[in-house]
């Protein structure tokens, strides 16, 4: 998570104590009536949730940690979709806490592809019940609603911004954080307070289909990217509150156990969180489905209460993950049942369950079975409220339809879809074929079943416009080519993005379809081949017949048969890879002529890819993963820990493509590393200055990466790890010297006492374009 000066936010509950003698009355509304202190704005949040607490039934408190979801329909009149406060009162006396995603239709009567409200509908929704929540029920609690917002609100109508990863290799934390701005907006004009973004998560397996929704394996990279995320979401205080989410698998499969020794959590996995937690103020955490070391998330009192709240001070809600604590009893057997797992979840220290509450609504008998203390509850409880105060909810409960229409993927928001877009573009292998130049050619085909299709990922919503590769192609080369389409092969042989039963192309009919592909070649000057993955193969893997996870990572169905016969036709071969993991595609990287790795490019792609096929745009970003050649070499990280490799023959560790790599239409060059100091004491800081030049003819981005390796140390180390980057905008023949700060963490390690120490010794401090190509200056620690 993050790191900032915003520790008066972090202040824990014990705070509370100080208001224990506040008086019961904070004044008169307009109306006379005497107002309570919990709706006086002014007081803080602590003594604010300190006197609502004190209000409230056991049963009022139990109800603020559940939420709604397909139990929607308990407050939805009957054969509609529309709230209905009757059935609200009668089956919630006590009222209840929280909605799971307002914006779909879960709980209402089933229409055939209609899976969304409209915004209209979801704004009324969530009004008429704050109406209720607000007016009707004893204290008038408001109702916090959650979306998912990985990389755009969720919902029908709303921007849908590049994948996650594709964000990470821009290599821009400032375009991150615009761009979660303009999702919390639209989120929040809807209604919704709290999202359930980022994932700061450290990704080192491709084989994990939810390796789309991380910011790839780096622990530095990650940590700014997810700081950036979070401080757009929430602003200060304006925005959507975000919860993180903590994953750390290695078998590749979601929910995978996780046998990582605490050295490795605290020196790889658990940075970017801490990062977070400690720069931004974040309000919620989600734990993971997993377990560490035999002890799932959702109980491990260990990771929530001594690291999280201890260690890093955090004092903001826990949220679960939909299902998690029920999956304590089903999954992984560590409770005997639902009651059992809603005991073991609230001990840990989970404040409130998604996505319906379907363990923690036994509560108030468990307390009163002496099975949970009710101070438990309170504190559970205290945090909810805390956030409700925290997001305003008590001042300005409700969504205005005219203001979310006025904003929501407005030009605004298009135009840094676009931007956005532009920036994700990586540049695999060009011999030389790109940039095209308009006209040049007289016809350009357009093949493959990632061509004619806007994918957009995992958790995305439905924009209301999106753009093709085919639609941003024929728009570029309008009155300047002939433009030809061919379908070329099916990837599943459904294009619904949300279906549980996935199934590959016929391939017979792909056969067929191939063969007509060539014969549309033929007749063409140059191919652009878009392949990859779909939101059915690359995905979160919350079913047994899916294909999210996957045991290779080549392309998947006839993809390579493909490319290979349009290959064989002898004309120059582009291939844009439209996909949310890694491209490990050693066929298509050993033959094209191109390769430009386009992620989920977001609504806006299709525009982007066009610009940068034909030179509008120059590729300027960078792999936030290392692309493995082959299966085998999983799991690959650049900064794995130096061990020998039985047969380097057969490829050992080299990468097909390195972290940090990507190409551009010019050139540069990186200078070696300058120290502001060559020796510095323990604790100190140092500063890595670099200079860079673009040698080519076109204007171009470098990222300048900034990489730290420890000589000796008295545990083994990794290879190298980032420690600091800079993207710079240079004209042809214009140099830059980038300045990186390097502080006492960027050298620190967790010793064999556990304990983070900078220990004295030589550094090398690496500088380059990539994790590979590196030019080093040596620096010395001596003792404080």
């Amino acid at each position: 998570m993050s790191r900032s000066s915003r520790r008066q936010a972090l202040k824990a509950l014990a705070g509370l104590s100080a208001y224990g003698a506040m008086p019961s009355l904070a004044g008169a509304a307009a109306d006379g009536k005497p107002v309570p202190p919990y709706k006086d704005p002014k007081l803080p949040v602590d003594a604010r949730v300190k006197d609502l607490l004190s209000r409230m039934t056991l049963e009022e408190k139990v109800a603020q940690v559940i939420a709604l979801w397909a139990t929607k329909k308990d407050v939805l009149a009957d054969g509609t979709s529309d709230f209905s406060a009757a059935k609200a009162a009668k089956a919630y006396p006590h009222g209840f806490g929280q909605v799971t995603r307002p914006s779909d239709r879960k709980g209402a009567p089933d229409i055939p592809g209609t899976r969304w409200r409209t915004p209209a509908d979801t704004i009324g929704l969530v009004n008429d019940i704050q109406r209720w929540a607000v007016n009707e029920t004893r204290l008038g609690i408001p109702v916090l609603f959650h979306e998912e917002c990985l990389h755009g609100y969720m919902a029908a109508g709303s921007t849908m911004f590049p994948m996650a990863i594709a964000m990470s290799g821009s290599f821009d934390p400032d375009l991150v954080r615009r761009v979660n701005a303009v999702i919390a907006r639209e989120v929040r004009a809807h209604g919704s307070r709290l999202v359930l973004s980022p994932v700061v998560d450290i990704a080192r397996d491709p084989r994990w289909g939810r390796i789309e929704e991380t910011f790839g394996e780096d622990p530095y990279l990650c940590g700014e990217m997810g700081v950036a995320a979070v401080l757009g979401l929430q602003g200060e205080g304006r925005g959507a509150l975000a919860a993180g989410h903590v994953y750390a698998t290695q078998s590749g499969e979601n929910v995978g156990p996780a046998f990582i020794p605490e050295r490795e959590l605290r020196d790889a996995f658990f940075p970017p969180f801490r990062e977070v937690v400690a720069r931004t103020g974040i309000r919620s955490v989600m734990p993971s489905y997993n377990e560490i070391d035999g002890v799932p998330s959702h109980v491990n009192r260990w990771l929530i209460g001594t690291v999280l709240r201890g260690e890093w001070h955090f004092d903001g809600a826990i949220v679960s993950d939909y299902f998690a604590v029920e999956q304590l009893a089903s999954l992984h057997h560590v409770a005997r049942d639902d009651d059992d797992a809603a005991v073991h979840a609230l001990e840990a220290g989970v404040d409130c369950e998604l996505p319906d509450g379907t363990a923690f609504r036994a509560l108030p008998g468990l307390v009163r079975a002496g099975r949970v203390p009710e101070s438990a509850i309170d504190a559970a409880c205290a945090r909810v409220l805390a956030l409700k105060f925290r997001a305003g909810l008590f001042e300005a409960p409700y969504a205005d339809e005219a203001q979310a229409a006025s904003i929501t993927d407005n030009d605004e928001a298009r135009a840094l879809a676009l931007e956005a877009a532009r920036r994700t573009l990586c540049l695999l292998v060009n011999d030389g074929t790109l940039p095209l130049a308009p006209g040049a050619h007289k016809r350009v085909a357009v093949i493959g079943p990632n061509a004619g299709i806007a994918r957009l990922g995992g958790y995305s919503g439905k924009p209301r416009h999106a753009v093709s590769l085919l639609d941003g192609v024929k728009a570029r080369l309008a009155g300047k080519a002939e433009v030809a389409f061919a379908q070329g092969m099916h990837i599943t042989q459904s294009e619904e993005r949300e279906a549980d039963d996935v199934r590959l192309g016929d391939p017979v009919k792909n056969r067929a379809l191939i063969a007509e592909a060539v014969e549309v070649v033929r007749g063409c000057d140059v191919i652009l081949l878009a392949i990859g993955d779909t939101e059915q193969t690359s995905r979160e893997a919350y079913s047994a017949n899916h294909l999210g996870d996957r045991t290779g990572l080549d392309l998947v169905g006839d993809q390579n048969a493909l490319f290979d016969a349009l290959r064989a036709v002898g004309k120059p071969l582009v291939v844009l890879a439209i996909n949310g993991r890694p491209p490990s595609y050693p066929n298509v990287a050993a033959k094209a002529n191109a390769l430009l790795e386009c992620w989920y490019p977001g609504q806006e792609g299709g525009t982007a890819m066009a610009e940068a096929i034909f030179g509008d745009v120059n590729p300027g970003a960078k792999l936030p993963v290392t692309v493995a050649r082959d299966v085998s070499q999983v799991p690959l990280y650049y900064y794995a820990h130096p061990t020998p490799r039985i047969d380097p023959v057969e490829g050992g560790d080299v990468p097909l493509f390195p972290f940090g790599f990507g190409l551009s239409y010019t050139t540069f060059e990186i200078a070696a590393p300058r120290l502001s100091a060559a020796r510095i004491r323990s604790g100190e800081s140092v500063v890595v200055e670099v200079d860079v030049r673009n040698t080519g003819s076109r204007a171009g981005d470098e990222v300048v990466q900034v990489y730290v390796r420890d000589r000796l140390a008295s545990v083994v180390r990794p290879a190298k790890l980032l420690r600091g980057f800079a993207r710079v905008s240079l004209a042809p023949g214009e140099s830059r010297s980038v300045r990186i700060p390097l502080d006492a963490r960027a050298f620190s390690l967790w010793n064999a006492a556990m304990k983070e120490v900078v220990e004295p010794g030589l550094f090398d401090i690496l500088a380059g374009a990539n994790s590979r190509d590196l030019r080093a200056a040596t620096l010395e620690i001596v003792a404080a």
